[in-house]
């Protein structure tokens, strides 16, 4: 259906239906590969030809064999580097994209999520090209922002900063963006933000039930901004999406949140600070209001994190075997909610030091239950679920309700799962109790989803013969992952 849209200034929209790097001095970079305006986007991700990494149709569930999760024969003990942050890399290719010169990435994720948003800010007139860089996991960024135009095709695969971040970039754009994604992308809530575009004069209309993909926003080239209040309590990736968006509308915005407290604060905290790097002006006093002032948009020249998220599993590894694992390039002071993890595995019997070389883990020998609110950093949850499920005493996880709309519902899917190996975890309305209980082998199924299939092999590490379905999907956002944790596994004691 499509709906005109009132007064930006005035209206409400309440819907309840329902992610920092380091300046470097600027370097040479020499033509590369680029992503083309018609790309569509692949499943895979790696480090392929990006005009290849586009492409292909949207991830069904993998009929690969499962994978065997090697068990431990004793204490892990490795160096593992992980590559850059997802959260960041999609920021900062939208602010690159509406930026009014060339923004450089380096050591950005090239993964399926961050393939996506590369190909959804060519799809809208960017250019995006491989350039040599320092990064292990392959090369950087060059982006070239153009002119915003459709008519233009956006696949969102399973990616919420796709679906979440772009449609309002796509109402400065001239002409009809489409939006689309995997058939579990259909799943999740969007009601907030086609909503709040609606309020802020953009015309949207939905192909299928209200509120979810595929839908399309009829650009009209410009938007006048004004005021907002949402419900952004499913999500804080809707309030990131119009703040990354807002210095280009005429009056900048105004987003005052009405709801129960937002899930993953820190995920907005660290869109804001991208924000100030590129030079826009954000007043966040107010916890529940972010104000946005019209103006230019900088370019980025910016070393992306390691993504401290994606680095969990690794860092559980050295709890589970009592054994230590060094993270380099782990950052003194970051906006990344993965960050809290390192007080999370300190109250589960780890000894944990950050200096400047990176984070160090040990484990003791010890792992005990936890009382968490995980509100900040669900992300974490399906790690801290299974080193519960390993513990020697009872865990409540609270906070967390919202990961029932993630890439599956994640409270279920991770009762389930740990249960089928023999656990006992209950769902509560926001979290999981996990009360220890001797696991077996099994069949660990990952839902299409990344953080499960870690989980199954976090687990593998002390249970023998875990089989982690669809590993595969683990390159959503860290491709190479059976390599990196088999070569943890095998490296040499120290």
């Amino acid at each position: 259906m499509t709906a005109a849209a009132g007064s930006a200034t005035v209206d409400t929209v309440t819907v309840r239906s329902e992610a920092q790097g380091t300046h470097v001095g600027a370097g040479s970079a020499a033509p590369g590969r680029r992503i083309t305006r018609d790309a569509r986007n692949h499943p895979a991700g790696g480090h392929a030809l990006l005009s290849s990494l586009m492409g292909g149709p949207p991830r069904t569930e993998s009929v690969a064999p499962a994978w065997p999760a090697p068990t431990a024969g004793g204490p892990v003990r490795a160096t593992v580097s992980v590559p850059g942050s997802k959260s960041l890399t999609n920021r900062y290719l939208v602010l690159a994209a509406l930026a009014e010169e060339p923004s450089r990435l380096r050591a950005p994720l090239h993964s399926r999520d961050t393939g996506l948003m590369a190909g959804a800010v060519a799809a809208l007139g960017a250019r995006v090209e491989e350039v040599p860089g320092a990064g292990a996991f392959g090369p950087d960024w060059l982006v070239t922002p153009g002119p915003l135009r459709g008519p233009a095709e956006v696949a969102c695969g399973l990616a919420g900063t796709v679906m979440r971040f772009v449609p309002p970039v796509a109402a400065l754009a001239r002409g009809p963006v489409r939006f689309d994604g995997d058939p579990a992308a259909r799943r999740r809530p969007m009601a907030t933000a086609l909503g709040a575009l609606r309020a802020l004069g953009v015309e949207v209309s939905e192909a299928g039930e209200p509120g979810l993909l595929p839908f399309t926003v009829e650009g009209t080239g410009r938007v006048r901004g004004g005021t907002l209040r949402i419900d952004a309590s499913a999500s804080s990736q809707f309030v990131s999406g119009l703040l990354l968006a807002a210095a280009r509308f005429d009056e900048g915005l105004v987003v005052e949140h009405v709801g129960a407290p937002i899930p993953s604060a820190p995920h907005v905290v660290m869109t804001v600070e991208a924000l100030r790097d590129v030079g826009v002006v954000v007043d966040d006093a107010d916890p529940s209001v972010w104000r946005v002032d019209p103006g230019p948009v900088g370019a980025l020249d910016v070393q992306v994190e390691p993504d401290l998220s994606n680095a969990a599993p690794f860092a559980a590894a050295a709890v589970v075997t009592g054994g230590r694992v060094h993270l380099p390039g782990w950052p003194q002071y970051t906006t990344q909610a993965g960050d809290l993890l390192r007080d999370l595995l300190d109250q589960m019997g780890a000894d944990v030091t950050l200096d400047r070389d990176g984070l160090t883990v040990e484990g003791s020998g010890d792992l005990y239950g936890i009382d968490a609110d995980l509100s900040d950093a669900g992300e974490l949850a399906p790690t801290v679920a299974a080193l519960a499920a390993l513990a020697d005493s009872p865990s409540q996880l609270r906070g967390i309700a919202h990961i029932r709309g993630h890439e599956t519902d994640r409270l279920a899917a991770l009762a389930t799962e740990i249960n089928g190996l023999g656990g006992d975890v209950t769902e509560t309305p926001d979290g999981l109790v996990v009360r220890p209980r001797p696991l077996h082998g099994g069949l660990f199924r990952t839902y299409g989803d990344h953080r499960l299939a870690t989980a199954g092999a976090l687990i593998g590490l002390r249970v023998a013969d875990v089989l982690v379905e669809d590993v595969e999907t683990t390159a959503k956002t860290l491709p190479g992952f059976t390599g990196l944790w088999t070569a943890m596994l095998s490296e040499a004691p120290s």
